[in-house]
């Protein structure tokens, strides 16, 4: 399948074929050459993958590491004010989605108990429970609202912050760190300003939960004592990160997309057992966490390539997502489609582990959505919804609807 293609200089960004595909360049990248050469803005030659085979083998092999400490991660992408890097990041303490076994494995096995399919089905009712109450709220408001800041954003935090034990009034505080550490362009001095912030905050609750434990996974993660503070607060922080920041964005995002294909969203509203179907299209369509980083350990070969040791790899799990080789029309939005296999969640010892979660809150909150606001529009034009192509996790900055009351 290997054709020659012009290789790309830097990752391409720009969403030119509209809110919910990939850039254009990607999806002819993805077609010409799934494992393709790519040129760095610091002059590092590494890799982006884009094909579904590919991406599925390249993350089940550990050989291509999710370490930042043993050599240098290019960024496929302009960072003003950013200093290149000279040297390999320090590992931050609890991090496990930047491990590799046995480190990953020892932290990693600490919570797979907390994310059990059947415990987060028990807490399936209670769910359902805050994004009624959320509803509630946002039903007593005047149209036009943004439901990012009503609905899409409060939801997955009230969730996380309950279940780790996080006080929800700090809400304010970690959610305004989170968003300046996913802005592409912030400065050096910016991203560690919020991340300073962020663990200094946890470092002091989780050594709390240690001394005062109480019911809730950080507290249950406190009573391990082979885990240091450090540790816990790492942890701790990508616990809330991606517990809130992911299902907001996918809320708000799977919403917007619903709402620009009527025909699709019509059917969902009369068939409500097309609703676990829809939620796993619409994680497929639409990717929110697309782009990732592997640091090669070792010559390896992918998809007929042969990567150097050193070089930087980047996925994009949208492009895989939307491979003609394994769905079929991928560009279209098809909430019949059987989308099992997607790889919104990753693949291989870093799946995500809050998925189950993920998926419930998605299904409570798009059937509590559409049923409470049967007449939900968006209230400007879909050119003039603001969309965070300069964030790491795609999604959109506001989304303005209005309804009948």
């Amino acid at each position: 399948m290997t054709q020659t293609v012009p290789v790309p200089q830097g990752l391409p960004m720009d969403r030119d074929a509209g809110p919910f595909d990939p850039p254009r360049e990607i999806t002819r990248l993805r077609e010409a050459r799934p494992v393709s050469p790519l040129h760095f803005p610091d002059g590092h030659e590494g890799w982006l993958v884009t094909g579904y085979d590919e991406v599925r083998q390249l993350m089940a092999d550990t050989r291509f590491s999710s370490r930042q400490d043993i050599g240098i991660l290019h960024m496929p992408f302009e960072t003003p004010g950013m200093p290149v890097q000279t040297e390999p990041s320090p590992p931050t303490p609890g991090m496990f989605v930047a491990m590799d076994p046995p480190d990953h494995g020892r932290l990693r096995k600490r919570l797979t108990g907390a994310f059990t399919v059947k415990r987060m089905k028990q807490l399936e009712e209670h769910i359902v429970e805050v994004t009624e109450r959320q509803l509630d709220a946002m039903a007593d408001l005047a149209p036009p609202i943004d439901l990012v800041k009503e609905f899409a954003l409060p939801v997955p935090s009230l969730v996380i912050c309950e279940l780790l034990g996080v006080p929800y009034e700090d809400r304010e505080s970690f959610q305004a760190n989170s968003a300046q550490l996913m802005v592409r362009d912030q400065t050096m001095e910016e991203k560690m300003a919020a991340f300073i912030g962020m663990n200094t905050f946890l470092t002091e609750l989780v050594t709390r939960k240690r001394e005062t434990p109480d019911d809730d996974i950080l507290s249950d993660l406190g009573r391990h004592e082979d885990l240091t503070i450090e540790e816990l607060a790492g942890a701790a922080f990508l616990l809330l990160f991606a517990g809130h920041e992911t299902t907001a964005n996918m809320l708000a995002l799977g919403t917007f997309a619903l709402l620009e294909h009527p025909e699709q969203l019509a059917e969902l509203r009369a068939d409500a057992a097309l609703l676990p179907g829809a939620v796993e299209e619409l994680l497929r369509y639409l990717s929110v966490a697309d782009i990732f980083y592997r640091y090669a350990t070792e010559d390896l070969e992918l998809g007929g390539e042969t990567i150097p040791a050193g070089s930087t790899v980047i996925i994009s799990l949208l492009a895989a997502n939307r491979d003609p080789r394994r769905f079929e029309n991928p560009d279209a939005l098809d909430l019949h489609r059987n989308a099992r296999g997607l790889l919104s969640f990753g693949h291989g010892i870093h799946q995500c582990l809050g998925q189950q979660l993920a998926r419930i809150e998605m299904r409570a909150g798009f059937e509590g959505l559409l049923r409470r606001f049967p007449t939900l529009a968006l209230a400007v034009p879909a050119d003039e919804v603001k969309l965070k192509t300069d964030m790491n996790i795609y999604g959109v900055h506001e989304l303005p609807v209005t309804w009948t009351k």
